[in-house]
């Protein structure tokens, strides 16, 4: 393993706990915790694509000289610092986001960076000074339908944050910062609007979080998951990625939460994923409720090493969500 992979994968280990901070407003799994003052972390990764880590959550950047490409926007309330850290850091505008998916730590930023995007000085035509164009944002259609239909709680985001450039066909693509980006909607996997981005020459995949290699997967079966099409959205991560020499390094991938990985790190994920379903799946032909699965506890040997006392998906969560979606269940 190169000396930048294992310093890249030591800084960013972020943690899937900070997704609970506005995630439970929905999931309402587990009691709300007020999200930490974050500490925002800039890191490259490959190519024209860096990584900011410490907002809830990763944040995807691509930058170059057409100006600068999200994916995600993390916590509503850390959303300031974000804007902040993106305009110093990188040049040019963000002219586009791309959100994963609609849970709140990774759509919470949109209406910051729309705001800041409609603040910036016109013409006496209403033209851009610095010519650009207005913030697109881009999502699965599903994303934009939940985010329409839910929350009735206060938590909506504002007319200018929604996705509008939506897309309901299996993929998107478009070229930006000469680079091709296409995004690929994996159905009924983490919820049912799920985008996964590959950066075909920087040779980077964004995954949200499909894939979070510090703790089990949060398949949200009332938002349309399901355990089948969370394997088959690590398969298609498999597919596009390339290892590098002795099978490390090659294509990276920036996962929701958590550290950078290879291709290595995702097939242990879908291996541990394939072998709790085909547990569950076997005590559910034996008869066994869901109470019953669980006591059996068909994770126990991956536990210590998914699990911790923050973990926002704890061992019982996971295999009831494989339950649920095996049998079918909200």
């Amino acid at each position: 393993m190169s000396i930048r992979m294992t310093a890249i994968r030591a800084t960013t280990a972020c943690g899937i706990a900070c997704v609970s901070a506005m995630c439970s407003v929905w999931a309402q799994q587990v009691p709300p915790r007020p999200a930490a003052e974050a500490q925002l972390r800039v890191y490259p990764v490959q190519g024209a694509v860096s990584v900011i880590a410490g907002d809830g959550g990763n944040i995807t950047v691509q930058n170059g000289r057409e100006g600068t490409l999200l994916v995600d926007t993390g916590l509503a309330e850390n959303a300031g610092r974000l804007v902040s850290e993106v305009q110093a850091r990188f040049k040019g505008s963000v002219m586009w986001i791309i959100n994963t998916h609609v849970h709140p730590d990774h759509v919470g930023g949109n209406e910051a960076f729309a705001k800041a995007d409609a603040s910036k000085p016109v013409n006496f035509l209403g033209a851009r000074l610095d010519g650009s164009q207005p913030l697109k944002i881009i999502a699965q259609s599903n994303v934009l339908a939940r985010l329409v239909s839910e929350a009735g709680d206060g938590t909506r985001l504002s007319d200018v944050a929604l996705p509008r450039d939506e897309y309901a066909t299996p993929f998107k693509d478009m070229r930006f910062n000469d680079e091709a980006v296409v995004m690929h909607h994996e159905p009924n996997a983490h919820t049912d609007g799920d985008t996964l981005v590959y950066f075909q020459k920087s040779d980077v995949i964004s995954t949200g979080d499909l894939f979070t290699p510090g703790g089990y997967p949060f398949i949200d079966v009332a938002r349309g998951g399901s355990v089948k099409g969370e394997i088959a959205a690590l398969n298609h991560i498999l597919d596009l990625a390339v290892p590098g020499h002795t099978q490390e390094g090659g294509t990276y991938v920036i996962p929701g939460h958590g550290r950078i990985c290879d291709e290595a790190d995702v097939v242990e994920y879908r291996d541990m994923v394939v072998i709790v379903r085909d547990r569950v799946q076997d005590l559910i032909k034996k008869g066994m409720t869901l109470e019953q699965v669980q006591a059996a506890a068909p994770s126990r040997d991956y536990d210590t090493e998914y699990v911790t006392a923050s973990s926002f998906v704890k061992a019982n969560d996971f295999v009831a969500a494989i339950y649920r979606s095996l049998m079918g269940k909200q």
